[in-house]
């Protein structure tokens, strides 16, 4: 592997931080296989599964509140 295959730091201007360059072989737009089904994040409120105690786990409040 040269050192054109790696990715680089790069000053980002007016700012303490750096950025990474991609690496190579990759591209920063997604892929649809990356993103999880609405039934896969377990959230009632979009369509997905819920289980037998989810509403008793949404009532109960820690006793500090």
């Amino acid at each position: 592997m040269s050192s054109t295959d790696r990715q680089r730091i790069e000053r980002v201007p007016g700012s303490r931080r750096v950025k990474l360059t991609p690496a190579p072989g990759t591209s920063a737009e997604p892929v649809p296989g990356d993103e999880a089904p609405a039934d896969v994040t377990g959230d009632a409120a979009s369509g997905g599964a819920s289980g037998p105690n989810d509403d008793r786990l949404r009532q109960d409040v820690p006793p500090h509140y």
